[in-house]
């Protein structure tokens, strides 16, 4: 039972910070790289209010998230922009140089070492329950997944703006033709997409650290969890994210000579079975 909640929070952080480019690559069509960059941002942002700032943690959550959200609107209007009709090519060479020049961002203003972050009192410890031992803060990740995954779901499946979104990307010229502004829609979701790396950085320093090469080192991960669940849906990310998480876990722990290879075999056999995913897009239809 340990080993199921560990794997369950660990997919569900999986799933924080992968399911921001399910909404750039699977929903835009945007192959996004750097969305690990994004993620190491809100990452350092949280770390340095929490620090040297002293804010509270659940104050430097929505922070991080809202300095990623403006730094994917920037880059979007003066970068991101020019490629959306180009090549998946140009567009994973395009990004994989800007997650190299955010990495040496990052060891220029903070260096190579790990950032601390000190949880504060109520997520800190363990609560019991009949022998299972139970982290705090691995119960809030899971629940604030939940929530986001439900919020989410509606936001594109429910409401007129994941209706445009869904038009501005199968048809932009007939979307324009209804009076559906384009460019401000990917707009708003290129900083949804970003607001939600922000956010999955930030929450994930305590579990999976925080250092420069953080972009290139979970981009992986990442990508795994939005191929296995399907292209731009969300409830297959989620399901994804929480699969993976619990084979990794397992495998680590009943296999720890190949457990770090136990995620990849997953993803390998998943993907042979669906290759287009565990679900795929038209379901938000």
């Amino acid at each position: 039972m340990t080993i199921i909640f560990d794997g369950l929070a660990s997919g569900m952080l999986l799933f924080l910070i992968s399911v921001g480019l399910s909404v750039t690559l699977g929903l835009m069509n945007f192959v996004n790289l750097a969305h690990g960059s994004f993620a190491m941002l809100g990452g350092y942002v949280c770390a340095l209010m929490l620090s040297r700032y002293g804010l509270p943690f659940l104050l430097a959550i929505p922070l991080a998230a809202l300095v990623a959200a403006l730094a994917g609107v920037l880059l979007e209007r003066l970068l991101y922009r020019r490629l959306y009709a180009a090549s998946p090519l140009d567009q994973v060479l395009f990004s994989i140089g800007l997650n190299f020049m955010a990495i040496s961002a990052a060891h220029y203003f903070f260096g190579a070492q790990q950032q601390p972050m000190v949880l504060p009192e109520f997520l800190r410890g363990q609560l019991h329950f009949s022998g299972l031992d139970v982290g705090i803060y691995r119960l809030f990740l899971i629940a604030i997944g939940l929530t986001l995954a439900l919020g989410l779901q509606w936001l594109l499946a429910n409401t007129r703006f994941g209706a445009q979104l869904r038009a501005a990307v199968d048809n932009p010229r007939a979307a324009r033709g209804l009076g559906i502004n384009v460019e401000r829609i990917f707009t708003l979701a290129f900083a949804l997409g970003s607001a939600l790396a922000g956010m999955g950085g930030a929450l994930g320093i305590e579990i999976l650290g925080l250092d420069p090469g953080f972009p290139v080192k979970y981009i992986v991960y990442f990508l795994i969890v939005v191929a296995v669940g399907g292209s731009g849906n969300i409830k297959g990310s989620l399901i994804a994210a929480l699969l993976l998480g619990l084979c990794d876990v397992a495998g680590k722990y009943y296999l720890p000579q190949f457990g770090a290879f136990v995620i990849y075999v997953v993803m390998v056999v998943m993907l042979i079975a669906r290759p287009q995913g565990l679900f795929n897009r038209r379901l938000l239809s």
